[in-house]
């Protein structure tokens, strides 16, 4: 489906994402019938917001929007406010699109949604074992358990719209978002090539450049051949930013084994389908990856910031 109607497990796939977002404050919060807590704001103009009263059992213009589609965006924190999910970085400004429906399960997500008109922004403060019941039908994360006994949500509406409204401009945002993510890609291939050369002078490496932008330093050279498109490769390796700060391995993250997977087909980032295609079977070697190459503008998790170039030192085990 083009919207979606559960954007919980979008969020909670995504991983930790420190994010700044708004309308943290604005008086008390006010209590729903079903027992979530709620600050619903309206906009005034240049930015601003005033607190709107919407009553404890909902919102009696929402049956003028069930059957059109809402976009928004929104950004969940932990008991502990550390931010599991934030959409304008996760989807690089397209908002995130729902069908508004009738409200068929009260407490949840779905109704915290209901109360909210175009323009207007809230938080919502939910407990998180009622939550996850009610919404994502599944028992709570011990992660989630250990941050405390609440999840807050907050969601800043963009606007309301027909089904055909909506999808005309998803299409036309995404292509948008494809071509600024094209012209920053082109611009910090530049800025994270001065980087690496800069990195390679330090640390008094012997590297090699691709055509692609990628630097390798073959560490001890393989007896056998290169791998070709589409075959199955098995790669040792260890991931570190420029820092020495490592954020994986096949030690730790694939209990010693090597990882297995189709060269060139998009299963890894493009700088190890690139990289590892350089390699003979039985190499060990240190590729550096642009940034473009890797993760780019929206990094990966807590641990690889956004534009980072990457080290990988990894060794080409098997092709098959």
């Amino acid at each position: 489906m083009l919207f979606s109607r559960n954007f919980l497990s979008l969020a909670l796939a995504a991983g930790v994402l420190g994010l700044a977002s708004c309308n943290k404050g604005g008086g008390e919060f006010k209590k729903a019938k079903s027992g979530f807590e709620y600050k619903v704001f309206k906009s005034t103009g240049k930015g601003k917001y005033d607190a709107r009263e919407v009553a404890p059992e909902g919102d009696a213009t929402y049956k003028e929007r069930t059957g059109k589609v809402m976009a928004l965006n929104v950004e969940y924190r932990t008991g502990k406010d550390s931010v599991l999910f934030n959409s304008r970085k996760q989807q690089m400004g397209i908002p995130m699109r729902i069908e508004l429906q009738e409200v068929k399960t009260k407490g949840g997500l779905e109704e915290a949604i209901s109360l909210l008109q175009p323009g207007d922004s809230g938080v919502f403060r939910f407990n998180v074992d009622s939550i996850f019941a009610k919404s994502f039908k599944s028992p709570v994360p011990p992660f989630m358990k250990k941050a405390g006994p609440t999840m807050t949500m907050y969601v800043k509406v963009d606007k309301v719209q027909t089904r055909e409204e909506a999808m005309a401009d998803q299409q036309k945002s995404m292509v948008d978002a494809q071509q600024k993510m094209m012209a920053h890609a082109k611009d910090q291939l530049k800025k994270d090539d001065v980087v690496l050369q800069d990195y390679i002078k330090k640390n008094n490496l012997t590297a090699q450049r691709d055509t692609s932008g990628i630097y390798y330093v073959v560490t001890q050279p393989g007896a056998g051949a290169k791998p070709k498109q589409g075959q199955t490769v098995s790669v040792q390796y260890r991931g570190t930013l420029l820092d020495g700060k490592e954020f994986d391995s096949s030690a730790k993250g694939n209990g010693g084994k090597p990882i297995s997977f189709a060269l060139g087909v998009g299963q890894v980032i493009p700088g190890w389908d690139k990289g590892i295609a350089l390699l003979s079977k039985g190499s060990k070697a240190t590729l550096l990856i642009p940034s473009s190459l890797a993760y780019g503008q929206r990094g990966a998790g807590a641990d690889i910031p956004a534009d980072a170039p990457l080290r990988f030192d990894v060794e080409l085990v098997d092709i098959k």
